[in-house]
């Protein structure tokens, strides 16, 4: 027995003594001692985590999303420049109809014909309308240009007294039959320039607008009291810087009764004042509308919208607009005008009608709402003429 435990022992000895590769690499493979655990991460880490892959998703979803809508949308079809207007015979009563001097259509072969209109790539000119407060007359009419290529907006306001060259009817710009169509015509008829479509607001659609966005800061620029009991219209408001809500903002934008001022004098507001505080308003409104603090109120601005808005722009021709006037400042790349005249003109019969000044007007729309790649010319437009004044 002592020979074979002598024999154990040495057959183990020999065992941990043996250098075969076996042996080697079993060694090897055997670890040492315990690998550690990986740390557990913490509960905020595996949040930010998660949130970080989120936000890459979300990111790439809403530039898949742009680019998509991007490829999508098309720019709107242009309006080609509008053609003179017909007699009863269907006869072209050429550019000059409608004034004293002139009323046929006479050609001097002498005389070089103005090159033709053609429009630049992507100039829109969109009217701006708002009604009065039965929703019968188109009060306020602005035509608005849009440059998408060089993010520019010209805006020009047209007086609703304007005389416009009708061969029947009310003469005047705000009257008339034909609701916000005919006054697209005849504005685009007036001026020689395409208008691409409108945008009509009611009253009350401009006071529901304002008191949503919580009011507008705004500057009256002078005193204002009138009171109109046929309309239950009562405007005070003294000249400064104003908090205005919707009521107090569409009251500030009729108002046009020239006041006197703190010395007694006249103020000069008239029609014309009152379309430039229009314009300063739709500006001011226009920069709420398109604030960071307005993007929760999306869908409260599609409600007023369908309630109280009428146009005839499609979705697309919107969504485009829309894609487009992301990149616009609105601080420093919208310039405004009013069409210069006169108010006291007659006009077959009717009194105190607004009669555009030619030269002063062709500067405007050139300078603003010329949609075409040259100059326009007093031939190219159709500006009625007063038969003589009530003033002077």
């Amino acid at each position: 027995m002592e020979e074979r435990y002598m024999n154990v022992r040495r057959r183990r000895s020999d065992y941990r003594d043996d250098p075969s590769p076996r042996r080697m690499a079993t060694r090897r493979s055997a670890p040492s001692r315990q690998a550690p655990k990986p740390k557990r991460r913490s509960a905020a880490a595996s949040v930010a985590s998660g949130f970080y892959k989120a936000l890459v998703i979300i990111s790439a979803l809403i530039v898949a999303v742009y680019i998509g809508f991007s490829l999508m949308i098309k720019p709107p079809e242009q309006e080609q420049p509008p053609q003179p207007p017909k007699n009863q015979a269907g006869n072209s009563l050429g550019p000059n109809f409608g004034t004293s001097s002139d009323t046929t259509n006479t050609v001097d072969p002498a005389v070089p014909a103005e090159p033709i209109l053609n429009r630049r790539d992507g100039v829109y000119n969109i009217l701006l309308a708002a009604t009065d407060k039965d929703g019968t007359r188109t009060d306020t009419m602005m035509v608005m240009c849009y440059d998408t290529v060089k993010q520019t907006v010209g805006v020009v306001s047209v007086p609703r007294d304007t005389i416009t060259a009708r061969e029947s009817g009310h003469p005047k710009l705000a009257y008339g039959k034909g609701g916000v169509e005919q006054r697209v015509e005849d504005i685009s008829q007036m001026l020689g320039i395409p208008i691409d479509g409108y945008i009509k607001v009611n009253i009350k659609g401009f006071i529901t607008l304002v008191d949503y966005l919580g009011g507008i800061d705004f500057y009256v620029p002078c005193n204002m009291n009138y009171d109109d009991p046929i309309q239950d219209l009562h405007i005070h408001y003294k000249k400064g810087q104003q908090k205005l809500g919707g009521q107090q903002a569409m009251e500030v934008a009729r108002f046009r009764k020239d006041n006197p001022d703190e010395n007694g004098k006249s103020t000069g507001y008239s029609d014309v004042g009152r379309t430039d505080t229009q314009q300063k308003l739709l500006i001011a409104l226009a920069k709420k509308v398109l604030s960071w603090d307005s993007l929760t109120k999306i869908n409260g601005f599609v409600e007023i919208f369908n309630k109280n808005v009428s146009t005839d722009l499609t979705l697309d021709n919107m969504m485009y607009f829309a894609s487009q006037a992301i990149n616009l400042d609105l601080s420093s790349s919208v310039e405004t005008a009013t069409l210069p005249g006169r108010g006291d003109g007659v006009y077959r019969g009717y009194k105190w009608c607004f009669e555009l000044d030619p030269e002063g007007t062709l500067d405007a729309v050139n300078r603003f709402i010329n949609p075409y790649d040259r100059d326009l010319t007093l031939e190219d437009m159709n500006l009625a003429k007063a038969t003589h004044y009530i003033q002077g």
